[in-house]
């Protein structure tokens, strides 16, 4: 149904190239009318994600390091700026060294568990905190999980430990937030080929299981993901908060 997000703003979050979720989610906002922002990293990936902005309806790429709170404060003066309040935010980032995605567990190093904790799970906290004052009541904050959050699942490691982190921070700023009219929720996607993924040791291997086993018989694409991000950002969901939604063709329900 187009014109389902006409007047809102969404600012995404993670765009790396055009086979992330959030490239997906960014074009699924953008069909059914939602006006963009895109944030990217660092000059590696700044060409793409403005060229991307610019096919999507003009929308604006702006810089934004969330390890550095002077970065995000930098870019809600700009989004207050430009747009005064803004509706969606949409945070698809994660981040873990290589070499702690494979292997055992108990192997991670202490600095690799605090990069990514940092990056992947207190950097929501960050930007809620920071963004609050300016997230339009009936607004929606969602971010990007994976059930290796609450299953162990064969080197994710320490990026599910992360998660877990991620989802807890969800309810809390469910809680948080709520108090303003303003919804929070985590996706959790199925496996699926992106860059990031792909850093993940035996990745292949996951996607095969899951195309076996899951109850729809197949794994997820990043468009999947795009609908239930439409839905979650527009006034049909103006109950749901808190939650974690599985986007993963049934797989996380099936047992032994």
């Amino acid at each position: 149904m187009p014109g389902l997000l006409d007047g809102k703003t969404a600012v995404v979050m993670g765009v790396a190239n055009r086979w992330s979720i959030a490239t997906s989610i960014a074009k699924a906002l953008h069909g059914h009318g939602a006006r963009l922002a895109l944030t990217y990293e660092g000059e590696r990936t700044k060409d793409e994600v403005e060229k991307l902005a610019r096919e999507l309806g003009q929308g604006l790429a702006l810089h934004c390091d969330v390890a550095s709170d002077d970065s995000i404060a930098s870019l809600r003066a700009v989004l207050e700026s430009e747009y005064k309040r803004i509706d969606v935010i949409v945070h698809s980032l994660a981040f873990a060294r290589k070499e702690e995605l494979a292997g055992k567990y108990f192997a991670t190093t202490r600095d690799g568990f605090r990069i990514a904790l940092d990056i992947s799970a207190y950097s929501l906290v960050a930007l809620c905190r920071e963004l609050a004052p300016i997230v339009a009541s009936g607004g929606s904050v969602m971010a990007m999980t994976y059930l290796g959050s609450v299953r162990a699942v064969s080197n994710y490691n320490v990026m599910g430990v992360a998660k877990a982190a991620l989802e807890a921070s969800v309810r809390y700023c469910a809680v948080d937030m709520g108090e303003q009219g303003v919804r929070v929720n985590a996706i959790s996607a199925g496996p699926i080929k992106t860059a990031s993924a792909r850093a993940v040791s035996g990745f292949s291997n996951i996607l095969g299981e899951v195309a076996q086993r899951a109850p729809l018989r197949r794994n997820v694409g990043a468009e999947d993901v795009g609908n239930v991000a439409v839905f979650l950002s527009s006034d049909l969901s103006s109950a749901v908060t808190g939650q974690v939604i599985y986007v993963d063709a049934g797989y996380s329900i099936v047992g032994v």
